[in-house]
C-alpha cells in the first residue's frame, strides 16, 4: 500500500508504476485530472494525469487509485490519509514527490531579481507538503510499527543549481529525512531521501526537442527512480538506511536493477560526492 504524491507524470509516475510492478495498491495524487489540463513549456501541454499514471499503476500489475490533490492545501492532503486509512486500514510507503517547478527557477537571474512568493511556492509545494504529508502517514505508521518515507531530492542540495530558493529547498528534504528518521526509529519507520540524477521527465524531453545542447546521455527514465524506491522498499534491512540520503544510481549497482532500456546510469558522486550527512545518525540514541 503505497501513496505517490505529484504523481501526474515526471518522477512520480515513474515511481508509482514500479510500485505497481510489484503489486501495489498505489494512490496517485496531483493537480491534473485529464492530460489536457497539464502545465506547458513553450506553449507544448506537458502529457500526463492521475488517471493515465494510475491505470499504468494497474497494467504494471498493482492497483492504481487516482486522487486529484493540490499537496500544498493541508485540508486535501487530510482527506487523503483519512481516505487511505478508512479504505485500507494501513501504509507501507509514502513517496514526496509533489514539487512545483516554475520557469522562474531556470530564468537565469538573480534571487534579489526574483519575486519573493517564488520561495513560497518552492517551499509549499516541495518542504511543507512533505513535512504535512510524512506527518499524516507516520499517524498510520507509527501503530502498525512498519513504513517508509521517502523524500525526493537532488545533489543540488550541495551543488549551487537555479537560484537560492531551490537550493535550500532540497537541503530542507534531506534534513526532513535525517530528523523524521531520528523519531520513528523507535516506531520501526524509516525515511530516506533519494538523489537522483538527470532525469529524462516529459518536461526535460520538451526542452530537449527545442534546443539540440541539451544532451540527454546518461540521463535517467522516471522509472529507474522507481526501481529504486521498489528496492528500497523490499529491503529488510531499510532501517539501517534510515535518516540518509542515496544516489540512484548507487542504489542500482547495490540492489541489482537497471533503467528500462538495460542501461546503468553513472552515479554523480564522482562529480558532487557523497550526499549531505547531519551528524551521526540517531548518533545520541
Amino acid at each position: 500500500m503505497a501513496v505517490v504524491t505529484g504523481a501526474s507524470r515526471g518522477v512520480g509516475r515513474g515511481i508509482a508504476e514500479e510500485l505497481g510492478a510489484q503489486g501495489a495498491i498505489v494512490y496517485v495524487t496531483g493537480r491534473t485530472r485529464t492530460p489536457a489540463s497539464g502545465p506547458s513549456v513553450d506553449g507544448e501541454v506537458l502529457p500526463g494525469s492521475v488517471t493515465e499514471t494510475a491505470d499504468a499503476v494497474t497494467r504494471a500489475g498493482g492497483h492504481g487509485i487516482p486522487v486529484v490533490c493540490d499537496s500544498s492545501d493541508d485540508d486535501q492532503l487530510r482527506d487523503l490519509f483519512g481516505m487511505v486509512k478508512k479504505d485500507h486500514g494501513r501504509l507501507d510507503v509514502l513517496v514526496n514527490n509533489a514539487f512545483i517547478v516554475s520557469d522562474l527557477l531556470k530564468s537565469g537571474r538573480p534571487f534579489w531579481e526574483l519575486p519573493i512568493s517564488l520561495w513560497d511556492e518552492v517551499f509549499d509545494v516541495g518542504v511543507r507538503s512533505t513535512f504535512v504529508a510524512s506527518h499524516l502517514a507516520a499517524n498510520i505508521m507509527v501503530p502498525q510499527r512498519r513504513g517508509l518515507i521517502v523524500g525526493i531530492s537532488a545533489p543540488w542540495a550541495k551543488v549551487f543549481r537555479y537560484t537560492t530558493a531551490y537550493g535550500v529547498a532540497k537541503t530542507a528534504v534531506d534534513r526532513l529525512a535525517f530528523d523524521l528518521a531520528h523519531e520513528l526509529l523507535p516506531y520501526r519507520v524509516a525515511s530516506i531521501s533519494l538523489w537522483l540524477g538527470f532525469i529524462r521527465t516529459e518536461r526535460v524531453q520538451a526542452a530537449a526537442r527545442r534546443d539540440p545542447d541539451i544532451d540527454l546521455g546518461n540521463t535517467e527514465s522516471p522509472n529507474f527512480v522507481g526501481r529504486a524506491v521498489a528496492a528500497l522498499a523490499s529491503d529488510p534491512e531499510i532501517l539501517a538506511r534510515s535518516g540518509r540520503a542515496w544516489y540512484t544510481a548507487d542504489l542500482a549497482s547495490e540492489f541489482g536493477f537497471t533503467d528500462i532500456d538495460g542501461k546503468s546510469p553513472r552515479s554523480r558522486r564522482g562529480l558532487y560526492g557523497p550526499p549531505l550527512a547531519f551528524g551521526e545518525r540517531n548518533g545520541d540514541r
